[in-house]
């Protein structure tokens, strides 16, 4: 692949195996999680934020565009360093126009439970990807709260809302694991008079307790009799301006992680990235593989725990997850399916029924793509069984069909690169979503 950027790309696009290892020392872009959550809360607090690292993809600047229409006052300066004016919790404006989220869920969600306990009202709209995903799972609570909603049907955008002040605290017991659903309660309650509660009887990622917290809201995690979390958060909170530094986003790692272990005589190393229990999963999953990771330089970043990870080409054994542990690296599957489909023996991967509500079906997605470019897959109704080639590469082949999912576009183009064909890709344009330096950080891997 020889294009620079996601712009650059035709459409088809082909990846092809390297003829050599990667090596390297390589960043990746802010994570997208903490980069939504830097903005929307600094947007609430009262004073200027600061936020470095700030992941530049189209889902952030998404919700920035969102928060500057309700007026927040947001700005990037030359050196890269995102300056955000807040108007205070409860004080964001009625905006003029419809709220285009683009292809971001996370915008979506959260920005609902925000403005859940305001007194407004907001359309929502995204691109084709984002108006086929239900957001049933977050108007349900905020229903609960005094939100209305009208929506299209089955719950989907464009969808509009009319926030109730005051609101009603609840407490509230996630029927599934998301982040994105709890992080939205959590959201509303910072505007509802009294205590909101959310209940996780599975974990899931805590970027908005850690970050919620360190803006000066009095939130607690507990647990309760059966092990569940119990996040508390006390309403009508006046939040403090902050200074954020983002770390590398794990599940964009993800991709020339996977890349350095599957490419042979490859040795890399990522640094800055986010190493948050929470968002580990993949890690831990391919270091049950045989996979020979390292995490170097272990520190702190604005309250996230960060390491340097170094990567060399490894002999990778097939594995079964443990379904509990989805949540820790539920964006991460579509590219350990690749390391599966190059590893040795038989993967089984189930629990993975959240992955059929994302960007696309990314179980079915992934199991045509996979079959497509000649890997032996069976789809179950909570998963994949995949045979592996034992290092062996893959036949290559496409063009494979994306559906708009970012992800599934990068995980291609990684399985292009331990290819004999290689792998054509429908479009990559979607990739700009979360990581639009990705092309040129293959070449980078790329060059001696």
């Amino acid at each position: 692949m020889t294009a620079a950027s996601i712009d650059a790309l035709p459409s088809p696009a082909t990846f092809r195996a390297p003829g050599a290892g990667l090596s390297g020392t390589v960043a990746v872009p802010g994570d997208k999680s903490i980069s939504h959550r830097a903005l929307m809360f600094s947007a609430l607090a009262v004073g200027r934020s600061r936020v470095e690292g700030l992941l530049e993809g189209e889902d952030v600047l998404s919700t920035a565009a969102a928060l500057r229409a309700m007026g927040a006052k947001i700005e990037r300066d030359e050196a890269g360093v995102w300056r955000i004016d807040g108007v205070g919790v409860g004080g964001l404006l009625q905006p003029e126009t419809a709220l285009d989220m683009g292809n971001s869920g996370t915008s979506t969600r959260l920005l609902m439970g925000l403005l859940a306990s305001h007194d407004l009202t907001a359309t929502f709209i995204g691109d084709a990807s984002l108006s086929k995903r239900p957001m049933g799972r977050v108007t349900e609570p905020l229903s609960l709260m005094g939100a209305e909603f009208t929506t299209a049907p089955g719950g989907r955008l464009p969808l509009t809302m009319r926030g109730a002040v005051p609101a009603v605290p609840i407490e509230y017991r996630l029927p599934v694991a998301s982040a994105q659903v709890k992080s939205a309660v959590l959201l509303a309650g910072l505007n509802t008079p009294g205590i909101t509660r959310v209940i996780e009887p599975e974990a899931t990622r805590d970027h908005s307790e850690r970050m919620l917290a360190g803006f000066g809201a009095e939130l607690s995690v507990e647990r309760d009799a059966d092990g569940a979390r119990v996040i508390s958060i006390r309403g009508e909170a006046e939040l403090r301006p902050q200074h954020i530094v983002v770390p590398g986003d794990p599940s964009s790692a993800a991709f020339p992680i996977v890349a350095a272990l599957i490419v042979p005589g490859s040795d890399i190393t990522i640094t800055g990235v986010g190493m948050n229990e929470t968002r580990t999963g993949l890690i831990k999953l391919l270091q049950a593989m045989g996979a020979r990771i390292e995490l170097l330089n272990a520190r702190d970043a604005g309250g996230e725990p960060v390491a340097d990870i170094r990567v060399r080409a490894s002999t990778l054994n097939a594995v079964e997850n443990d379904p509990p542990e989805v949540p820790s690296m539920v964006d991460e599957f579509p590219i350990a399916f690749i390391a599966a489909a190059l590893a040795k023996g038989r993967s089984v991967f189930r629990g993975l029924e959240e992955l059929r509500v994302k960007e696309s079906d990314r179980i079915a997605v992934m199991a045509a793509g996979l079959r497509q470019i000649g890997a032996i897959v069976e789809e179950t109704p909570d998963g994949l069984i995949i045979e592996g080639t034992g290092g062996e590469p893959l036949e290559g082949g496409g063009p494979v069909a994306t559906h708009l999912d970012h992800r599934i576009a990068m995980s291609f183009a990684v399985a292009g690169l331990v290819s004999y064909h290689g792998v054509t890709i429908d479009d990559m344009r979607p990739v700009a979503t979360s990581f639009p330096g990705f092309v040129g950080l293959l070449e980078a891997l790329q060059q001696k």
